[in-house]
């Protein structure tokens, strides 16, 4: 057997093996796509607070408890269209690979996915009860960082290294509170497009 021959077996064992151990259809588009999503969030967000402190569109009038439901209800659409857009590309991608997208890899992803970020939302929800409301954008940045980096090993690309951006940026807003939606807008918005079209081009095209 020439050397050829012999780093081309290595090559497609490598590639059986990162078949079966990992998921791989996970679509560059549908990061971009979530990026777009948190930036306008972030926007919407944005308007909102400074309509509600300089009082000129009537939403001021809502009680302050009214008006968090309301930014809440603007990061759960966000999340919706993130995660039915992750699920539809990445389904979609899976089909013309002609690969399984539920299989023992995928529930191993989730799971280590879902625990963290399950942990960090309570851990949220905690932080609101006792009026922290300054820590929770920091403290969703860590937690969805630690979800990303825990479910790296079960994926191909650089996801690991999004979730450590999250980290540190979540990190660092802790320091900077009344600052957290633009912190928001950087891991949630820029870090994603930034990784979404890196698996695009080197895993989508």
């Amino acid at each position: 057997m020439s050397e050829k021959d012999y780093l081309q077996d290595l090559t497609e064992i490598k590639s059986i093996m990162n078949k079966s151990t990992r998921f791989i259809s996970l679509s560059g588009m549908s990061g971009i796509l979530a990026g777009v999503y948190a930036l306008i969030g972030a926007f919407v967000g944005k308007f909102l607070i400074n309509s509600y402190q300089q009082g000129e569109t009537g939403i001021e009038h809502l009680p302050i408890h009214y008006f968090e439901i309301l930014l809440l209800v603007v990061a759960s659409i966000v999340l919706l269209l993130s995660v039915s857009t992750a699920f539809l590309l990445t389904s979609k991608k899976a089909k013309s690979n002609n690969e399984k997208i539920w299989t023992s890899t995928t529930r191993r992803l989730l799971k280590s996915f879902i625990v963290p970020l399950f942990t960090g939302g309570l851990l949220c929800i905690v932080l609101y009860q006792y009026n922290l409301i300054g820590l929770i954008a920091p403290f969703m940045l860590i937690f969805y960082g630690l979800s990303c980096v825990n479910a790296s090993k079960y994926t191909l690309g650089n996801i690991e290294y999004l979730g450590m951006a999250n980290i540190i940026t979540g990190l660092i807003a802790t320091q900077f509170i009344g600052y957290g939606i633009y912190f928001w807008a950087l891991g949630f918005g820029v870090f994603h497009i930034i990784y979404g079209t890196l698996m695009y081009t080197k895993y989508d095209k």
